[in-house]
């Protein structure tokens, strides 16, 4: 027997005339609610509202920040360059400051030593410059850039400021070393100005910690030296010339065995600042023969 074949059912289908009334009903009904409600306008509004707002505002806010940042680099950036232009500025001015300064403090010391100079003018000297100093403090012991070449020999007498610094210990070719009047080492034979009382001057560095030195051996009448006489060397010195003013006599005291009287100087030489310097061209037993 030959097989039976079975039809496959056939789909419904909804004829054309059905589905253009449908459509039709459909597009009426939307136009009714569209002239007679306004759902599609709230339902339009509630979609933009919660979705496109937020997201527009986001990417404002991102933009706003982007903008934000851009502007406070730039800002940055400007104000660094201003900034290291007016650094350059202060660099610069304190520069020129600084050589004003050092200008104003090498005039200032010119100026002292022309009148020291012409304080002393029976006495010939030659300028010299502090070139090296042995004591972080005081310059009790430094190096001059004068030395034998320049005439300069042992014993001659240095000055500064107002008054007697020290003198010429050794000399090189182009350098001499001088001690101060204020080392430890140091006696000066000295005098009070208006008494011509006699004493010896002894460097202690300790005393010049308070900016003042030493004095002992001074045979005077009571009364007759006081606080603030003039101390000067003195013509009875085998080293020093005679008359360069020393100091001030700052204290006084009558020795115990009471014939003599000790005491402190101040010291007419800043011995903390000093950077150029006379040295008197005579030894003192030139003076004397």
């Amino acid at each position: 027997m030959s097989p039976v074949l079975k039809r496959k059912p056939e789909k419904s289908k909804i004829p054309g005339k059905y589905l253009l009334l449908i459509f039709t009903f459909i597009c009426m009904l939307l136009m009714v609610i569209t002239f007679t409600t306004d759902g599609l306008d709230r339902f339009a509004a509630n979609v933009f509202g919660r979705v496109v707002i937020p997201f527009q505002s986001g990417i404002t806010n991102v933009s706003n920040s982007i903008q934000t940042s851009v502007d406070e680099r730039r800002e940055l950036e400007e104000l660094r360059t201003e900034n290291a232009a007016l650094q350059e500025q202060i660099n610069a001015l304190i520069s020129e400051n600084t050589l004003l300064l050092q200008d104003k403090y090498e005039l200032n010391n010119l100026r002292e030593l022309f009148e020291l100079d012409t304080r002393y003018s029976e006495y010939d000297k030659i300028g010299a410059r502090i070139i090296s100093w042995e004591s972080s403090n005081w310059f009790s012991s430094f190096l001059i850039d004068k030395g034998s070449e320049d005439g300069i020999l042992v014993d001659m007498n240095v000055i500064a400021g107002s008054g007697l610094v020290g003198r010429v210990v050794e000399t090189g070719p182009n350098w001499a070393r001088v001690v101060a009047i204020i080392d430890d080492s140091s006696n000066v034979s000295a005098t009070v100005l208006h008494t011509q009382d006699h004493l010896i001057v002894s460097g202690n560095l300790q005393l010049m910690e308070n900016g003042v030195i030493g004095f002992s051996q001074l045979m005077a009448e009571e009364g007759t030296v006081q606080i603030g006489d003039k101390i000067v060397t003195s013509y009875i010195s085998d080293r020093y010339v005679p008359g360069i003013l020393i100091g001030y006599i700052s204290s006084i005291e009558m020795d115990s065995n009471h014939m003599t009287y000790s005491g402190t100087i101040t010291p007419v030489v800043d011995f903390s600042h000093l950077s150029e310097v006379l040295v008197i061209t005579v030894l003192k037993q030139d003076i004397d023969e």
